[in-house]
């Protein structure tokens, strides 16, 4: 045995582990951490792991939180943001409705190959004294009662041997291993499947359409950046490029309407592609010869009963709870769990009780869960909606953008006299959001699903772009508060021109949310009406 107790063991060295370990170093750089890595690299390129799509919260903690803006820039792609396709039976991109920027926003996102970025990590976790155990199996543990160290038992291709921690944090992804032994898994009430496979080539769907107005709609003409999604009731397909050169490509799908079954392997993917998807299955057909993996998630979606603990365990990333990959949020909810375990080592190393701020950032971080998830449960029903999913997406981002991205931009995670201090407007945007997801529900009930030949240009909106660059300001305390105390008006005002966008073509939508269309001060732009 060990006999040592470190400051912390780590189980699992991918995405979540290794993060989690530079963090904690950057931060308490005394700190003896060991993490136990199953796998030895190096890791391979382009057919690693799925969760290549970041967003602004994830890139925000990779390039500053941990210092990796360099690598990011040098080794992966500047994604040029989100792209959503009405393509459902369709052959050709120029004739359906599109949403996504004509130029990139400037607050940037990336595109990353997990293999890449983890062989990275790997590397710079050991360039700064951590202790990276590769090839090593864990068998068990024990949490130590009160005061006493955890144990873990781990193999090895050349023996056993055990260790003893201060801190045990499980970063081991869906093989969830406190998740399970502790039994803390639970229904979220969002059911979904997800297929997925890797193209060895460039699925470049800038020259998937002939049409010069199309093809000018963006500068650079590089949609193959974007995350792309090619969207119809009750799934969406993702186009994601890696820097190796490969594509990703995935079916995400309400289980009720799409069963895994018409999908789980790559034969049959591809069927279903040419059902619902036709355009991608032919470019994917005539690369068959290049196919670098196929793998499925059934019920990918679960939730945690707890997440950090006063007995000194935590946990973070898919080992943890999981939402979707629709806008891609896994990253940054690993940025979220992993910031208040960091500051929980840091109350414990100061001697502090734990109790109440482990309750307190548990709180605060299933809010950010339930607040995201209700923009999916429920909600794959109305994915081929031209008329409607657009609209959603701007309200979604607004609420990403306007609230969350704000408290984690501005280092006022774990600031529990600020976050009691907006309390009000925190609740109030969370429950506009309830609302507002229901709205979208009842407007695609009536909904007749128009799909023009148009591309909806999210830089069109002021407001919208305005948000994105502003990102990075930095506010001391007053400032924020008025910020997002604008935004919860600017979220009020955004619902009521929803609301009565969609009443002109459907007046029944009036009824029942006056109280929504009392809330507008300034009509907020919205793009065209679908006509």
């Amino acid at each position: 045995m060990d006999r040592k107790p470190h400051d912390a063991v780590i189980l699992g060295g991918g995405l979540a582990g290794l993060t989690l370990a530079l963090q904690l170093k950057g931060a308490y750089p005394d700190m003896d951490i060991v993490v136990l890595e199953r796998q030895a690299r190096p890791l391979p390129e382009a057919a690693h792991k799925v969760g290549e799509s970041t967003v602004e919260i994830a890139a925000h903690y990779f390039a500053h939180t941990l210092g990796l803006r360099a690598h990011l820039d040098d080794a992966h792609i500047r994604k040029f943001g989100f792209r959503f396709f009405f393509s459902e039976g369709r052959d050709d991109l120029a004739d359906v409705t599109e949403l996504g920027v004509s130029a990139v926003l400037p607050t940037p996102s990336y595109q990353i190959d997990r293999g890449i970025l983890e062989n990275f990590l790997g590397d710079e976790v050991c360039r700064r004294g951590i202790d990276f155990r590769e090839g090593v199996t864990v068998r068990g543990f024990d949490i130590g009662a009160g005061t006493l160290p955890h144990t873990v038992r781990f193999e090895t291709a050349t023996g056993s041997g055990d260790l003893q921690a201060r801190w045990l944090l499980d970063a081991s992804g869906r093989a969830g291993l406190m998740r399970r032994k502790l039994d803390l898994t639970r229904d979220n009430g969002h059911h979904a499947n997800a297929v997925w496979f890797r193209i060895d080539d460039r699925l470049e769907i800038d020259a998937w359409c002939d049409d010069a107005a199309w093809k000018g709609r963006c500068e650079p003409p590089e949609r193959w950046r974007s995350t792309n999604h090619l969207c119809g009731p009750g799934y969406w397909v993702w186009l994601i490029p890696l820097s190796s050169g490969a594509h990703s490509v995935g079916i995400v799908a309400d289980a009720s309407m799409h069963p895994l079954e018409t999908m789980k392997t790559f034969d049959l993917a591809l069927a279903w592609l040419q059902a619902h998807q036709p355009i991608v299955a032919r470019h994917v057909a005539s690369r068959r010869d290049k196919l670098l993996d196929f793998a499925f998630f059934r019920h990918f979606s679960y939730g945690c009963a707890r997440m950090f603990s006063p007995d000194r365990w935590g946990l973070t990333g898919e080992a943890g709870a999981f939402l979707d990959p629709f806008y891609s949020p896994g990253s940054d909810f690993i940025a979220i769990a992993n910031t208040y375990i960091t500051l929980l080592v840091g109350l414990d190393r100061d001697g502090e009780m734990l109790n109440a701020h482990a309750r307190h950032y548990e709180r605060l971080f299933f809010s950010f869960y339930e607040g995201t998830l209700r923009m999916y449960r429920g909600q794959y029903n109305l994915f081929g909606d031209p008329e409607v999913l657009p609209i959603k997406v701007i309200w979604d981002y607004a609420y990403y953008w306007g609230v969350l991205c704000q408290i984690v931009f501005q280092e006022r995670l774990g600031d529990a006299e600020f976050i009691t201090r907006m309390g009000p407007e925190l609740m109030a945007s969370a429950d506009l959001n309830t609302e507002m997801q229901t709205f979208f529900q009842r407007w695609h009930a009536v909904s007749e699903g128009r799909n023009r030949k148009v591309m909806m240009d999210q830089r069109d909106l002021t407001w919208f772009a305005t948000m994105n660059a502003t990102l990075h300001d930095t506010l001391d305390d007053e400032a924020l508060a008025y910020r997002l105390r604008e935004n919860v008006r600017m979220m009020r005002s955004l619902a009521a021109s929803i609301v009565e966008r969609a009443a002109v073509d459907h007046p029944s939508l009036r009824e029942g949310n006056e109280h929504l269309l009392a809330g507008q001060e300034t009509p907020m732009e919205l793009f065209a009406r679908v006509a």
